[in-house]
C-alpha cells in the first residue's frame, strides 16, 4: 500500500454539538452574578433617563406660558404669606388652621404650582454632587421614588423674606442617586431652583445631622430665604436627618440663571450595557466551543 493509498484510507472525525450540560450552568450562573453586579448602576441610568426627560418636558411647558408662569408664581407666594401670617395647611385640607387670609384655592396645596403635564414643581440642581432632579408635591413614598419631595406645610420655593422651603429625598437606594451623596455638600456650595421659569440661587450656610424630631431649624425665619435639603443617615439606618440648609443669593448669577434654564444633561453612555454584552458574548462561546464534540 502505497502513502497515497494509506491516506485515502483515513477519515476525518465528523464534528458535532452537542448541549455541554456543565459549562451551560457555569455560564448561566456567570450571567446571574454579572448581572447582579450592574444593576444598581443600570436601574439608576434609567431613572436619571426618566427624570431628565421630566425636566425636559416640564422646561418646555414652561418656555410656552410665560403668563401662566407668572400668575402660578404669585398664587404661591400669596400661599406662603398665609403661612407666614400663622396659617397652617394640614395635608389634605384646603383652608387653614389659625390665622391669615387668603383666596381659598390659593390654600389648595395640591393645585399650587401644579404642573398638568409632568407634576414638576420645581427643579434642583446641586453642582457638588452632579445632582439635577424634578421636585414634587408631598413627600410620600411614591413621591419619593419618582424624585424629590417637597415638605408640605413649609414654604413653596419661589423665594422671598421670611420663606423656608424644605426639599426632601432618599439615600442610598439601590436604584436611584436621588440624595445619596448629599452629606458631600460643603458650606458655600451653591445649588438652584428653578421654578417656572424662575432661577433661584442659594449658598449653603451649614450642614447639620439632627434626630427626626429635632426640626426648631426647619422653621421660617424673619428676614431670610432659606431652602433646606433633607435626607436619612446614616446608610441602611436611617436613624437621623442630614440637613442642609442654603440662604438666597441676590440677584441671581448670570451663569447659575442660565444653567438652571438650560436643557438636563443626557445620562452617561450605557457602559454597563456593553459590559453585560460582552459577558454574554464571552459565555455565548465558552458553551459552544465546549459542545463540540468529534464522532467517528
Amino acid at each position: 500500500m502505497t502513502a497515497a493509498d494509506a491516506g485515502r484510507g483515513r477519515t476525518t472525525p465528523a464534528r458535532r454539538w452537542r448541549a455541554p450540560i456543565a459549562p451551560l450552568i457555569i455560564a448561566l450562573v456567570a450571567l446571574i452574578g454579572l448581572t447582579i453586579l450592574v444593576y444598581p448602576t443600570a436601574a439608576a441610568w434609567f431613572a436619571q433617563r426618566e427624570q431628565s426627560r421630566l425636566l425636559g418636558e416640564a422646561g418646555e411647558v414652561t418656555d410656552a406660558h410665560a403668563e401662566r408662569n407668572a400668575a402660578s408664581i404669585a398664587q404661591a407666594r400669596e400661599y406662603n404669606d398665609a403661612l407666614r401670617a400663622g396659617a397652617r395647611i394640614e395635608a389634605n385640607e384646603r383652608l387653614p388652621l389659625g390665622g391669615g387670609e387668603i383666596a381659598d384655592d390659593a390654600l389648595d396645596y395640591r393645585a399650587v404650582l401644579d404642573d398638568d403635564a409632568t407634576g414638576v414643581m420645581t427643579r434642583v440642581r446641586i453642582p457638588r454632587i452632579d445632582v439635577d432632579l424634578p421636585t414634587f408635591h408631598g413627600t410620600s413614598d411614591e413621591t419619593l421614588l419618582r424624585g424629590l419631595g417637597h415638605l408640605e406645610g413649609t414654604s413653596l420655593p419661589v423665594g422671598g423674606a421670611g420663606t423656608h422651603a424644605v426639599i426632601t429625598g432618599h439615600r442610598g437606594l439601590a436604584d436611584a442617586r436621588m440624595f445619596t451623596d448629599l452629606d458631600r455638600v460643603r458650606v458655600d456650595d451653591t445649588l438652584t431652583l428653578t421654578t417656572f421659569g424662575e432661577v433661584l440661587a442659594y449658598r449653603v450656610v451649614s450642614t447639620t445631622v439632627v434626630d427626626p424630631d429635632q426640626t426648631e431649624s426647619l422653621q421660617a425665619q424673619e428676614g431670610r430665604d432659606l431652602v433646606t435639603l433633607v435626607t436619612c443617615t446614616p446608610l441602611g439606618i436611617n436613624s437621623q436627618r442630614i440637613l442642609v440648609t442654603a440662604e438666597r443669593i441676590y440677584p441671581t448669577p448670570k451663569a447659575d440663571r442660565e444653567a438652571g434654564l438650560a436643557d438636563p444633561h443626557a445620562s452617561d453612555a450605557p457602559w454597563w450595557a456593553a459590559i453585560l454584552g460582552g459577558g454574554a458574548l464571552v459565555a455565548g462561546v465558552y458553551v459552544w466551543r465546549s459542545g463540540i464534540v468529534s464522532v467517528r
